[in-house]
């Protein structure tokens, strides 16, 4: 081999990654096919192939991402909430995470009332009468999210709603309690008030703690009436109001999404029509916003709402993808799923264009100007500009029957006709194949839906079978968009079966519009689903292996896609993968070389095609057993190792078993 073909390793760099006799193999490979014309074939790739879908599973906003400490803040809870098979379901009511308390000998009593609220979409409040207030007062104690974590030095912000009711002056007191009822943070206040008003204070922690509780007590003798009781670090995401818990949140900025999905899933169409998720339901003020039980058998306060949604896109650089329900629950709904029965039920006709004005009221109030009803709404909320709203979701995994189909076409008709540069999402069922995927394509074939919506969650074996799946569809017709898919496993096999698949996604780029794994968030203790990209609880975030893939396909996507780049020797069937791209804004060549099975396999790659590159290019490395996987006693099993590595013109490499390696190569 000519010196000058000769690929040159820093080998003192390598070796932190791998062992010495697994590393890079050099060998003479053929130049890159060419166009007929003489340039590089290629095709584009979606700008905004990789991102992520947010749903409110698994307590994945409350008790989450949304950094409210304190569990169910305005007496909302309802035993509906919970389905009648769910474990906890007993105790489930507007008291849950609550404790009357008369420490110190003090005396009263406590009611739930709905007479006079502070409005008619937050009815329950409680009403503390205070005969003796004792040496610690009288009132309650709050206990969180399996307990309120808080750190030394940190400030909380509280605030409540209370109107006095038999007196004309109180005075209060608001602690951080550890588990033995001892004070590690105290704040005083008066409320001299008999309308409902907002008060506020703020604490510091003396000393960290992973299980606090809160308590607000009176110090003096009357009685009054409690509301939306909130406590919210100072530190948010960003520092923002109603803001977001920020490790959670910087482990999505650290994903580089181009879009994000939300608010569901099945969230979005809900269990029965009475409980369709409602985006009007979740703007404004939080005490006038309008809570309502998950589909996933808990509640949402929709304290993370449109605004916060929208807001996190921005934040994040990622482009919004709010999906709507089609006029339809979903067939689920009572939980018909275990007799096989049709749950699936839709809105009167009567209703429909009702519903349809609230769904064009959403594209205004994200993109319509401050002198539009819904555009000043936004701007009132604290963002004068614009949202740049591209994308709309029309109904999740539903069932295709005629009453889906007709309401469906009656929401596309309308926001084709009213909001054209919308690109409209469709939904063909929640399997990659059987009849409602089939049905489903055929429909939104004939209504030329822009774009279809396909989920799959599937064993690894199947990815790896499949990664041919997007060659031959039909490019003349509708674009893709992967909305949900996981390998049902976060070992490092199942991350490397979905990164093998991700190398067609790349290859079928032109076809493939967007794509998200699904879920993105669980807390560990209240996990609904498995997997799930991002495991937490108060204290702790584990981010999977399968995050990792993730991460390391969008930071270094591209928007041009090169065939005949990369070839196999020996390829091992479909365990292995691989792609190049380009990025056009940098210039930089992004190879990925993806192996999910046990045997080391040979790369040839040509990059003569490109003219001049930098010899020493940046290289991550994702290995480890098959079988490895991060865990809360061990968050960091399966990472990525970073080094350079120099590479020629023409070179080989030895893609390790059980890997995924990048690299990425500027322009000289």
């Amino acid at each position: 081999m000519a010196p000058d073909d000769a690929q040159i390793i820093n080998m003192s760099k390598i070796k932190r990654i791998v062992p010495l006799f697994l590393c890079l193999s050099v060998w003479l490979a053929g130049p890159a096919q060419k166009a007929k014309n003489g340039t590089l074939a290629s095709k584009p790739i979606s700008q905004d192939l990789f991102g992520i879908f947010f749903e409110d599973i698994s307590y994945a906003a409350d008790g989450g991402l949304y950094a409210e400490l304190i569990q169910n803040r305005s007496f909302e809870y309802n035993p509906g909430d919970k389905d009648a098979w769910a474990e906890d379901r007993h105790g489930w009511d507007a008291f849950t995470a609550w404790d009357y308390t008369n420490n110190g000998y003090g005396y009263g009593n406590i009611s739930l009332e709905t007479k006079e609220p502070i409005n008619p979409n937050n009815t329950h409040y409680v009403v503390v009468n205070v005969e003796e207030e004792g040496s610690e007062g009288v009132g309650l104690i709050n206990h969180g999210f399996d307990g309120i974590a808080i750190k030394e030095n940190g400030q909380y912000n509280f605030s409540a709603f209370i109107r006095l009711l038999k007196c004309s002056s109180m005075s209060f007191e608001i602690k951080l309690l550890d588990k033995k009822g001892d004070t590690i943070g105290l704040a005083n206040f008066t409320v001299n008030s008999t309308n409902w008003k907002k008060y506020a204070a703020t604490i510091r922690a003396g000393r960290t703690d992973d299980s606090c509780s809160f308590a607000i007590v009176a110090k003096s003798k009357g009685q009054f009436a409690l509301d939306m009781v909130s406590l919210f670090p100072q530190n948010t995401f960003k520092n923002e109001v109603n803001g977001l818990r920020p490790d959670l949140a910087q482990l999505l900025v650290d994903l580089h999404p181009k879009f994000m999905r939300f608010p569901g899933g099945c969230l979005v169409h809900g269990d029965g029509l009475g409980n369709m998720y409602c985006w009007k339901n979740t703007i404004g003020p939080i005490e006038q916003r309008i809570e309502q039980k998950n589909i996933w058998n808990y509640h949402q306060t929709v304290g993370l709402g449109y605004f916060e949604y929208f807001r996190l896109c921005e934040d994040v650089g990622a482009k919004p993808l709010p999906i709507v329900a089609a006029g339809v629950s979903c067939q689920n709904s009572g939980g018909t799923w275990r007799s096989g029965s049709n749950g699936q039920r839709g809105l009167p006709m009567d209703e429909m264009q009702h519903y349809i004005q609230d769904v064009l009221d959403l594209i205004e109030w994200a993109n319509g100007p401050v002198t539009s009803t819904w555009g000043a709404k936004r701007a009132e909320a604290g963002h004068p500009s614009p949202f740049h709203l591209e994308y709309i979701g029309i109904g999740n995994e539903d069932k295709q029957t005629d009453a889906f189909r007709e309401r469906f076409k009656m929401i596309y008709d309308a926001v084709k006709a009213k909001h054209p540069e919308i690109t409209v999402v469709g939904t063909v069922g929640p399997s990659p194949s059987g009849e409602d995927y089939d049905l489903g394509w055929k429909f939104a074939d004939q209504e030329k839906v822009p774009v279809v919506d396909e989920h799959y969650y599937e064993k690894p074996e199947w990815f790896l079978s499949n990664s041919s799946r997007y060659d031959s569809y039909d490019r003349s017709k509708l674009k893709v968009y992967v909305g949900e898919y996981a390998s049902q496993g976060n070992t490092l096999f199942n991350a490397l079966a979905e990164a093998v698949y991700m190398t067609s996604l790349e290859r079928n780029g032109d076809e493939v519009r967007m794509a998200s794994y699904a879920p993105l968030f669980a807390n560990k203790d209240h996990t609904s689903w498995n997997p799930n990209l991002i495991y937490f609880n108060n204290t702790a975030i584990v981010p999977t292996a399968n995050y990792y893939v993730q991460q390391l396909f969008s930071s270094n996507a591209g928007d041009k896609y090169f065939s005949n780049i990369i070839s196999f020797e020996k390829t091992r069937d479909s365990l292995v993968g691989g792609s190049c791209v380009l990025d056009t804004k940098t210039g930089d060549v992004i190879l990925k070389l993806a192996n999910a099975g046990n045997l080391p396999v040979t790369a040839v790659i040509d990059l003569s095609s490109f003219g001049l590159l930098n010899a020493t290019a940046d290289q991550t490395v994702l290995t480890g057993h098959p079988d490895d996987q991060n865990s809360f006693t061990n968050p960091r099993t399966v990472t990525p190792s970073y080094s350079s590595v120099t590479v020629r013109r023409k070179f080989g490499y030895t893609i390790i078993p059980y890997s995924l390696i990048v690299i990425r190569l500027s322009r000289s």
